[in-house]
């Protein structure tokens, strides 16, 4: 675990300073085929992980947002979002991240949340206690609050949620003390860090969760499908990630 603790920070250091120069510069960017936008930068950080760690780990699989998957049978696979909330980026607010996550036999087991801009990064996973670097401030661990009428909700759009997925998140909300919307996978960081209760999203692909599981996870939180399974390879695209067991499972109810 150390060493892959170690070539991913590692990695995440040199896609950060990629990242960085294009940051708040009027940096254009084209639509994919699902019309989100990608630009210069996401393709080279996920470039420069791709190298970093298939240099370091040359029989594990790779996934990523912006290129084919490789050796996606493998039974060590890297998954990556260079840049989680491009729209964000490209608008030069502070908030989007780096993803980078570890499956196993397609099961997330270490996760890392990089902020290039803040010098934020979250890490955590299975035998990997929670960690938190942060120059802005506040400590790891989630909160303790348990009753929903008390909670802070987040997610990053309405429009992720159509249909039943709309009238279940509608529930929800009316049940939480407020919702904030926005910050893509920054507010799963909040969460880790106590300034956020509960997220709740849709339609997510293997690289926006793959790296939030196991650092909420290890930070005391819950995180799983909205059928209450957790996340792996092949799963609906929900996510439910709460503070702790008891929010989790209160939120879990109503949704």
């Amino acid at each position: 675990m150390t060493a892959w603790v170690k070539a991913a920070e590692a990695a995440l250091d040199a896609a950060g300073a990629a990242i960085r120069p294009y940051f708040r510069t009027g940096i254009t960017a084209d639509l994919k085929s699902d019309a989100s936008p990608v630009t210069l930068a996401d393709k080279l950080a996920e470039t420069i992980i791709r190298q970093h760690l298939t240099a370091a780990f040359p029989t594990y699989g790779f996934m990523g947002e912006e290129f084919p998957a490789t050796s996606g049978t493998a039974r060590y696979v890297w998954v990556v979002d260079p840049i989680d909330g491009t729209r964000a980026f490209i608008t030069g607010r502070p908030s989007f991240c780096t993803l980078l996550g570890l499956l196993e036999d397609g099961v997330p087991i270490l996760g890392l949340i990089d902020q290039p801009i803040t010098g934020e990064r979250w890490i955590g996973g299975r035998d990997v206690p929670a960690s938190l670097r942060n120059p802005l401030g506040g400590c790891i661990g989630t909160r303790t609050v348990t009753a929903l009428n008390e909670a802070e909700l987040s997610s990053t759009a309405p429009e992720m949620f159509v249909g039943d997925g709309a009238a279940r998140f509608a529930r929800l909300q009316a049940h939480c003390r407020r919702t904030y919307w926005g910050g893509d996978a920054y507010a799963y960081g909040l969460l880790a860090i106590g300034q956020v209760d509960i997220v709740a999203e849709c339609g997510l692909k293997p690289w926006d969760w793959a790296a939030l599981a196991p650092v909420i996870e290890a930070a005391g939180g819950v995180v799983t499908d909205w059928s209450g399974e957790k996340l792996r390879l092949g799963c609906d695209g929900s996510v439910l990630a709460a503070a702790n067991p008891a929010l989790h499972a209160a939120a879990l109810a109503v949704l």
